[in-house]
């Protein structure tokens, strides 16, 4: 990653964190004539549109000011969505009684679950599935996702 694309990542870890979210992803698509800053925040609240909205002016207000930074790009800040992974251990507690689809490893073995969250304890998670339960530490997730229930 250039030093553009890193200034404009530090800047919106630090306007997400005094909002009290945190940077889940920075993703830079299109070239230099039209570039697109795709900016993922979450937090321990849900994230809303107005949020978003607000944390995309104060990170452009301070876009302005950067170098070499010019007029032709478009700033996207939103929350990951029900269809990106869990990244951060800092995602799960919000996520109790979700059903989460996992990877994870087990002994240096790769196994996936589907089960109900139910507990953060530190780094261990623990889930629920047919009426067991299974404790797996953070540190071993290799891919986690909410599952959609309508239900």
């Amino acid at each position: 990653m250039n030093l553009l694309n890193e200034n404009i990542k530090q800047i919106a870890e630090e306007a997400a964190e005094r909002k009290g979210f945190f940077l889940v992803d920075f993703v830079v698509r299109g070239n230099n004539a039209n570039k697109i800053f795709e900016i993922y925040i979450d937090g321990e609240k849900d994230v809303s549109a107005d949020d978003c909205a607000d944390l995309s002016r104060e990170i452009d207000s301070r876009l302005e000011d950067l170098p070499g930074m010019g007029s032709s790009y478009r700033l996207e800040v939103s929350s990951p969505g029900i269809d990106r992974p869990l990244k951060f251990l800092k995602q799960f507690p919000k996520n109790i009684n979700r059903k989460l689809e996992l990877s994870y490893l087990l002994n240096g073995e790769k196994k996936t679950l589907t089960a109900r969250l139910i507990k953060v304890e530190g780094e261990d998670l623990i889930f629920l599935s047919n009426k067991d339960e299974i404790l797996i530490n953070f540190n071993n997730i290799q891919k986690a996702k909410v599952l959609i229930s309508f239900s």
